[in-house]
């Protein structure tokens, strides 16, 4: 039996085990195996492994030191299936990017500079540079709960990520089908959706279309079955029309991810409700990737969310109001290039050794 180490960490709303490149690497299985079986897929509960079951919590972060010159880490994001014996590699994730700096700062990769030390992180998935910042205090990474995050019950670290240049990182361009709405067909009756890639691919339609308010609970849309299977046709339909599969049923379970937006009330904090359906069900705050392509499209006219969005109260920065409460995403420059950025959370779970058996079906 093999040992893999592994260290445990929270990531803004989703928990993420983290590896480094060369110890996934195996005489007899390929990555996607060891994963799998580390994680306790196929299987609803993983209970035979060390996945949460949920889609926040099978996730994996897979670094290493980079070559290139102008980047300190090279990080790969897994989404590991939960029913499915298959590992998603066509993403990113904004939450799990939020422990690459701390991660990176604590192994030495990057020297520690007070108060801030700046990490340059390349995500391998879609080519992102993330610029992150954390705290640094005496020489070694501030760890200090001193950040509260909505969906998180309790504060943690803080890291702030800014996304340079993120438009059009998975398909080449920011609206994939060269326009800012397009018509899904659902059995001879359309649906207007909104196909961008920012951040992530995402297919964005109004909660009225849908019969929806938009401020529905999680747990009242994970309730409806049906409205569940509807939304997975559409984002599959979404898929294809954006290029990211050729059929509907080749579609992956991570991208594209479908968002459901409608307007606030006029006390609602947040300048456009959303609900965010990660691997078939509702996401229980926002994928922070999701939120950059949402703040991008609140300024790209023509689209949903542009129509739907209310006025911004600080010119700079964008409020998105979801199950968990509201997101803020900040826009700016560096180096010459737009910025969106987002301030997240963390905390380091546990260090650990995972036995992995030798066969991949044992």
């Amino acid at each position: 039996m093999d040992q893999v180490p592994a260290v445990w960490m929270r990531g803004g709303t989703s928990k993420c085990w983290v590896f480094l490149e060369e110890d996934l690497q195996h005489p007899t299985l390929s990555v996607d195996e060891v994963l799998l079986r580390l994680f306790g897929s196929p299987d609803s509960r993983q209970v035979d492994g060390v996945g949460g079951g949920t889609s926040t919590t099978s996730k994996a972060v897979i670094l290493r030191r980079s070559d290139r010159p102008s980047v300190d880490v090279d990080y790969t994001f897994a989404q590991v299936g939960i029913n499915e014996a298959r590992v998603d590699w066509g993403s990113n994730c904004g939450n799990c990017s939020a422990v690459v700096a701390p991660y990176a700062v604590a192994a030495g990769w990057v020297p520690a500079v007070e108060p801030l030390t700046t990490v340059r992180v390349l995500n391998t998935n879609t080519q992102q540079m993330i610029i992150q910042q954390v705290a640094v205090r005496d020489g070694a990474v501030d760890e200090s709960p001193v950040q509260h995050i909505p969906g998180v019950p309790f504060k943690g670290a803080s890291v702030r990520m800014g996304f340079l240049s993120p438009a059009g990182r998975t398909t080449g361009q920011l609206l994939p089908t060269g326009s800012a709405t397009d018509k899904l067909n659902e059995g001879g009756s359309f649906l207007e959706a909104t196909l961008i890639d920012a951040g992530a691919p995402l297919v964005i339609v109004r909660a009225a279309d849908l019969g929806l308010t938009g401020n529905e609970t999680a747990a009242t849309l994970d309730a409806r079955l049906d409205l569940l299977a509807r939304l997975d046709r559409l984002r599959r339909k979404g898929a294809v029309a954006m290029g990211l599969a050729a059929t509907e049923e080749a579609a992956a379970q991570a991208i594209p991810k479908l968002v459901v937006v409608a307007t606030p009330a006029p006390d609602d904090q947040g300048q456009i409700l959303v609900r965010m359906l990660s691997m078939g069900f509702t996401h229980p705050a926002i994928a922070i990737t999701g939120s950059i392509g949402i703040t991008i499209a609140a300024s790209t006219p023509g689209t949903l969310v542009h129509e739907l969005a209310s006025p911004r109260r600080v010119p700079d920065e964008f409020d998105i109001s979801t199950p968990a409460g509201v997101v803020t995403t900040w826009t700016g420059e560096h180096d010459g290039e737009s910025v969106v950025g987002a301030v997240r959370s963390y905390r380091r779970l546990a260090q650990a050794t995972l036995p992995l058996p030798a066969r991949a079906d044992q």
